[in-house]
């Protein structure tokens, strides 16, 4: 079984918004070989909580828009260190950069297919490392994600 045509558009259209809400290392995954409740998830990440919400809301007025798609959960906005996005056919995790690391969901579903992401989505792939390197060569532990 692969992800329908349904969940790869809704993938597609979050990752473009992710990609232009400056998310980091946006990467997609099929999981309907090894889940049975979801398609496909999406993760991302920020390098600060303002930027996690901001790419949330992105995603998910963009999929309301364009696709019609509302989520029927959305969980962890109180502290915006990793908020989840359920559309049932698709999950998108947006995460703090820390938390992405602490976390690796990319290590859990490294055996499944990944799915072609739109071009600007491909190109955030090694921003969080590049972010950090900057940061700890500035001395700032609060240089701003929007730079980026």
């Amino acid at each position: 079984m692969t992800a329908t045509d349904r969940s790869i558009e809704l993938i597609t259209a979050a990752a473009q918004a992710a990609a232009d809400r400056l998310a980091h290392d946006i990467i997609a995954y099929d999981v309907s070989d090894v889940l049975s409740i979801t398609d496909a998830f999406l993760l991302a990440s920020a390098p600060n909580d303002r930027q996690v919400k901001s790419i949330v809301d992105e995603i998910e007025e963009r999929l309301l828009k364009e696709l019609g798609a509302k989520p029927v959960r959305r969980e962890g906005d109180r502290d915006a260190r990793w908020i989840l996005l359920d559309y049932v056919d698709i999950v998108v995790h947006v995460q703090h950069s820390e938390e992405r690391v602490f976390y690796a969901l990319e290590r859990l579903w490294k055996d499944c297919p990944e799915i072609e992401l739109p071009a600007d989505a491909k190109l955030t792939i090694g921003k969080a490392e590049e972010h950090a390197k900057l940061r700890e060569a500035a001395g700032d532990d609060e240089l701003d994600g929007d730079l980026f």
